[in-house]
């Protein structure tokens, strides 16, 4: 029967221990699994300022694309914002990070392009290389002499190099170096700062600001607005062409509903606080790196803790056994990483000797 039909995977997830469901969030947890690193999803000052802002507009929805009646002045003006903040020309605002790796993928690789992308690069961004138009070469992680190499035999007509800021399950940076290889092989540069912008940087912007990258033509930037800065959304930074070409070209900018009125708002809303507050939230996380370091005896580059448990049964027992102790965290099972691992967010909404608690019952 055809109700039938996908009983045999489920079944094989199971035994697997790879089988995956929806958890409502428990009230009185402690949560260090989730990526709002900041806090600030539960800034109640944002979300009322943002209410009150919103209230004042003739509409309350975005209604429409981009495109077609739905670019409101709130988008533009968080745009500006992010390309002030960033050092960038231009820039776009889309509905999610995944359909942004998609945007960019689908629409800037076109035929006789190949892309470069770190194995360990976001589920997202590995779904666009499926299309059938897109040319993906995949390095290893974070090998930068492989990546040169590869680009050095290269004779595709442009290269396109896609990398993560911190990558979101082993939490390391981006090594510097991939800048300079880009420019010398004069290949784009893709940089997913998803898990970076409003971690590292003197001004909490990502690994441009970290590493002092002046920024360059072939330099394109996506962050997220679901993690450091407690809203949802996406956006693009990149030079004016680049954003021209991208409005013109990418499915998800040209025929999807723009980011909601009250997303973008909240989303510059908590730039503008960061940039307020950078130095308190330095100082915030530097704090809890030194815990890990003194605790568990890692040196993590942002606030990703991840622990290999190696064993998928294992590492649900380990969740299970900290949500009852009043703990949420993760624990991340294959496809989505090699080996199972938990995966803990040192989230600066506790206070210290919370945290400290946490990393002691590891």
């Amino acid at each position: 029967m055809a109700l039938k039909y996908y009983e045999k995977e489920l079944k094989a997830l199971v035994k697997s221990g790879r089988y995956r469901k929806r958890e409502l969030i428990q009230r009185g947890v402690l949560d260090f699994a989730s990526n709002d690193y900041l806090g600030l999803a539960h800034n109640k000052e944002l979300h009322e300022k943002t209410c009150e802002q919103l209230s004042l507009l003739d509409a309350h929805s975005s209604k429409a694309s981009l495109l077609v009646n739905g670019y409101h002045q709130i988008h533009k003006d968080f745009q500006d914002a992010l390309c002030k903040a960033n050092g960038f020309e231009d820039g776009v605002i889309l509905g999610s990070g995944f359909v942004t790796n998609i945007a960019m993928i689908e629409s800037l690789v076109r035929k006789g392009d190949t892309l470069f992308m770190d194995e360990k690069y976001h589920a997202s961004g590995v779904l666009a290389t499926k299309l059938e138009h897109v040319d993906a070469v995949f390095f290893k992680h974070n090998d930068m002499e492989m990546l040169e190499s590869l680009l050095a035999e290269s004779t595709s007509k442009r290269k396109i190099v896609a990398v993560e800021g911190i990558y979101s399950m082993d939490g390391d940076l981006v090594k510097k170096e991939v800048f300079s290889i880009c420019d010398t092989y004069d290949a784009l540069l893709i940089v997913d700062e998803a898990h970076s912008s409003g971690v590292v940087g003197d001004n909490l912007m990502g690994v441009f600001d970290l590493y002092k990258i002046k920024i360059k033509p072939n330099h394109i930037k996506m962050g997220t607005l679901g993690k450091a800065y407690g809203s949802f959304g996406a956006y693009i930074l990149a030079s004016e062409h680049i954003i021209e070409y991208l409005v013109n070209r990418a499915k998800p900018i040209i025929y999807a509903t723009s980011l909601s009125l009250y997303d973008t708002l909240l989303g510059h809303n908590a730039l503008s606080y960061i940039l307020e507050n950078k130095e308190y939230f330095k100082v915030q996380i530097q704090e809890r790196k030194k815990i890990v370091e003194e605790i568990l005896g890692l040196k993590i580059d942002g606030l990703i803790i991840p622990i290999i448990i190696d064993n998928n049964k294992k590492v649900l027992d380990i969740k299970e056994k900290f949500s009852k102790s009043g703990f949420a965290i993760g624990a991340i099972r294959q496809p989505t990483v090699e080996r199972a691992i938990l995966r803990i967010i040192a989230r600066i909404e506790y206070e210290k000797d919370i945290f400290r608690r946490l990393c002691l019952k590891i």
